[in-house]
């Protein structure tokens, strides 16, 4: 039976809030599909929920104190948009960048599929290069 759009909506919430603001790296077997696929488009991840524990790990070992806000969340079908601002402190090491101790903050838009009260499906749209700069990777102009 198909989930309502604010039953989808509150699965993302959840998602989010339990994923990014408690890091939960859990929550991936919970709420995602066995067949979930993400569409990162960084090749060193590993494919499936494995991609999206590492992706979580990775941010938390950088940013331990991570905190995302959702601005938006808009549901239509069986997807859900997530446009959100986070923001960390860069504690450990980032892409390859040693920590600064700055504070860095970004934005974040995600397009969930849901499939049977799960994410099936997930395209991510990330400020990497204002992360880098703010790190003092790429020199800001």
């Amino acid at each position: 039976m198909p989930s309502s759009l604010e039953e989808n909506k509150a699965l993302v919430k959840r998602f989010s809030n339990e994923f990014k603001n408690k890091a939960n790296h859990g929550i991936v077997d919970e709420l995602m599909t066995p067949n979930f696929q993400h569409h990162f488009k960084d090749p060193r991840l590993p494919k499936g929920r494995d991609g999206m524990k590492a992706i979580g790990k990775g941010v938390v070992g950088a940013f331990p104190d991570v905190h995302a806000n959702i601005q938006d969340l808009i549901a239509e079908g069986d997807r859900v948009v997530e446009r959100t601002n986070a923001h960390g402190t860069h504690k450990g090491d980032f892409n390859g960048v040693p920590p600064t101790g700055r504070p860095v903050s970004w934005s974040e838009l995600h397009v969930y599929r849901i499939e049977n009260g799960k994410i099936a499906e997930l395209w991510s749209e990330i400020d990497f290069l204002g992360m880098m700069t703010q790190v003092g990777a790429i020199p800001a102009q």
